[in-house]
């Protein structure tokens, strides 16, 4: 079964397949697999998706709606990714 919020995130964040897997250290056809429903990633590489397109683990690969909420104090910083 596809995958749809994976696809859906990566287009979001106006990214290839491509340009994900050169991120990751991977093969294009390996996102390729992963948005179609033919494997899934490691969990470390579940991670680095999340990071990489700005959402929960939970959403992209269990199809559960997380909300997210702010707390005041927090701030936001860059997360490197790779």
């Amino acid at each position: 079964m596809k995958n749809n919020n994976l696809i859906n995130a990566r287009k979001e964040c106006g990214l290839t397949q491509e340009s994900v897997a050169k991120i990751l250290n991977c093969k294009k056809g390996t996102i390729s697999n992963w948005e179609n429903g033919y494997s899934s990633p490691k969990l470390s590489d579940a991670f680095k998706l999340a990071k990489l397109f700005g959402k929960d683990v939970n959403h992209l690969f269990f199809n559960e709606k997380v909300q997210v909420s702010c707390t005041k104090g927090l701030r936001k910083e860059k997360i490197n990714v790779g």
